[in-house]
């Protein structure tokens, strides 16, 4: 278990820093889109600006949301609940945490849940 361990807190910090770039570049979007010069909405080879906030927001929500599994499988590790499925109570196999660290059902119950 210290092996995903590590991979998570590794993971988690992967996640931090895209979530931090992210937002810088919000920062720096929402600077261009006060200015006056900054009016591409008629460029027509170029992506508007709104298009473009709105594609950093939805990449941004999803840095969230994915630090956030990794924050829960944390907590879960520090618990002592790590690697045990929600739905069963049963083991989550060790190649599904390889594969995915934040995993919180066993193959079967995630596949009968569609996950």
């Amino acid at each position: 278990m210290t092996d995903h361990l590590a991979r998570l807190r590794s993971r988690r910090d992967d996640v931090a820093r895209r979530l931090a770039h992210l937002t810088a570049e919000i920062t720096t979007l929402r600077g261009d889109r006060g200015a006056e010069s900054a009016d591409d909405e008629h460029d027509p080879e170029g992506v508007t600006l709104s298009a473009e906030w709105s594609r950093l927001e939805g990449l941004r929500a999803a840095a969230r949301a994915e630090l956030d599994e990794i924050d829960a499988a944390l907590g879960r590790h520090a618990s002592g609940t790590y690697g045990a499925c929600r739905t069963c109570g049963r083991g989550i196999p060790t190649a599904r945490l390889e594969a995915r660290p934040d995993a919180t059902q066993c193959v079967a119950c995630a596949a009968a849940s569609g996950r």
